[in-house]
């Protein structure tokens, strides 16, 4: 199933796994259903972190803006990892496959990261999409702002996997991020907050690879497969950004 996750193990926790580049990651398996990934509990550098896995098995596309594995292709899996604020690496590709690597993922992947807490994470579903929405909106402005120069690297942002059982072509996976960027807007604005998002935000649309058809053409929010992406996004969204708007 796209998006579906390994059961929990019922004999206990995974074994601890090795040091990555002197960053120690103990992690345990936490209750979560299939269809929203894992949600993972580690330990790094005295810092209690989580993070969301999707074991997403072969015959998968994802379309993404992550850090790591970002683009278009197939991926066997999809990491949202918590970091913590004030994030001192300069690598985070390296280290989210430092991460990959304890959770004993394989093969192409795309990571995410955010120093918001990613076992507050929320989802939306909407006719067999599901939206998974971790969100951080500390450093939140508009996507069209006055010219500031290059801002450092900041990991609070709002991440947003999506997965679905409808192979979509080239140019709908491209339309899929685009409807979802336009859904997050749209809860933003609903919440409260007068913002666009963060200067970080990331999408990754996970869907079966097409078949000879070449899979649906369109994911616009006026499709089929796109308004179902944009109701997703809009509920997790907006389920995430309300308390932010609360103290606005």
């Amino acid at each position: 199933m796209i998006g579906g996750a390994r059961q929990p193990r019922e004999d206990g926790p995974s074994p601890v796994p090795p040091s990555h580049q002197g960053c120690a990651i103990r992690s345990v398996r936490l209750q979560l259903p299939a269809q929203r990934g894992e949600l993972r509990d580690r330990h790094e550098d005295g810092h209690h972190l989580h993070h969301l896995v999707w074991r997403l098995g072969p015959g998968v596309r994802v379309c993404s803006s992550a850090v790591l594995g970002g683009g278009i292709g197939p991926r066997a899996w999809i990491l949202n990892a918590q970091v913590p604020g004030g994030y001192p690496r300069l690598d985070p590709d390296r280290h989210l496959a430092e991460i990959a690597a304890s959770e004993g993922l394989t093969g192409p992947g795309a990571g995410l990261m955010t120093a918001a807490d990613v076992a507050a994470y929320t989802t939306g579903h909407d006719g067999g999409v599901t939206a998974t929405v971790t969100t951080g909106l500390g450093v939140r402005g508009w996507a069209a702002a006055p010219d500031v120069g290059c801002l450092p690297h900041r990991p609070g942002t709002v991440n947003i996997v999506l997965t679905l059982p409808a192979a979509l072509s080239d140019a709908a996976l491209v339309n899929a991020v685009a409807t979802a960027t336009e859904a997050k807007v749209q809860a933003l604005l609903d919440a409260g907050l007068d913002c666009s998002g963060t200067p970080t935000d990331a999408v990754c649309v996970a869907a079966p690879e097409p078949g000879p058809d070449g899979g649906e053409p369109f994911a616009g929010p006026r499709s089929t497969w796109g308004a179902r992406i944009a109701r997703a996004v809009h509920t997790a969204v907006l389920a995430g950004a309300r308390p932010a708007g609360d103290l606005s």
